[in-house]
């Protein structure tokens, strides 16, 4: 089958497994056949907002059975990335899952206004004051080093609604610093890197919905890579897009087919007809 192909699958969650608080059709059935034949899964997802735990928990009550060794968000590969490089403190506006992370990592946050930090993280946070924004900002003009757990704009709320992600938030700071972050989320390489080193495998299968970044951080790592039409990348957008999958399917299930030949690049064709 496909997935034998590969000896780690790295799947993104939204529009992929689950949309909102409801499993993709044939998402919880793939996954737990994919478990039986033994592949090697990963879930990856730009949100910094959760923690491994509470993504796992929410895959597991919609029929996905996950453990929390198996999610990495940008909040963890954040601190993964900072830890690999010996830092030791940093100034943070984030949630619980970045604070978390970066805890866990062994990387002291530090509190109130500090007249000098090595590095600003910056994730989705909905508790965000001025304050913290403005302390943000000062500490980069100070020279801080500004990292970003991912650049997305906007976030869909469940009512949907598109709400300020960590982008926004990111954007605010380089406009008033004139710098601008390092990303570590998709499509940049560090949080495809990560999952990668967490699966233990060489050759990854990236699954996702979106070519702006799953299908474009695989290309930029040449890896191979499978376009799901369950989310926001439609055939249309395939047509004009820079960045080409590998495979394109309608859902999750050609994972589990025998036969699937690459897609073949023509913008008129059907996608998901050979898989």
């Amino acid at each position: 089958m496909l997935a034998a192909r590969y000896d780690a699958l790295l799947f993104d969650l939204d529009g992929v497994l689950f949309r909102g608080e409801e499993p993709v059709a044939n998402a919880p059935e793939t996954v737990v056949a994919l478990r039986e034949a033994d592949a090697r899964i990963v879930f990856v997802t730009n949100n910094s907002s959760r923690t491994p735990e509470q993504v796992a928990a929410k895959l597991t009550r919609l029929g996905i059975p996950a453990d929390p060794s198996e999610v990495v968000t940008s909040a963890l590969a954040t601190a993964d990335l900072l830890a690999e490089r010996g830092v030791e403190s940093a100034y943070a506006i984030g949630g619980e899952g970045v604070i978390r992370a970066l805890e866990n990592a062994g990387i002291s946050v530090v509190d109130g206004e500090p007249a000098r930090v090595s590095h600003v993280v910056v994730g989705i946070d909905e508790d965000l004051t001025y304050a913290k924004l403005r302390t943000s900002c000062v500490l980069v003009q100070a020279g801080a080093h500004l990292v970003a757990t991912n650049a997305d704009r906007t976030f869909p709320s469940s009512g949907g609604q598109l709400w300020p992600g960590a982008g926004a938030l990111v954007a605010a700071i380089a406009t008033a610093t004139g710098v601008e972050a390092e990303v570590v989320g998709k499509p940049f390489p560090p949080l495809f890197e990560s999952a990668l080193r967490r699966s233990g495998g060489t050759k990854p299968l990236v699954i996702g919905d979106r070519l702006d970044t799953d299908i474009a951080g695989a290309d930029a790592l040449g890896w191979d890579s499978l376009l799901v039409l369950t989310g926001v990348s439609d055939r249309r957008e395939l047509g004009t897009s820079p960045f080409r999958p590998t495979y394109v399917a309608l859902d999750l299930t050609v994972l589990l087919r025998e036969e699937v030949a690459p897609e073949a690049r023509d913008p008129q064709k059907e996608p998901g007809r050979e898989g």
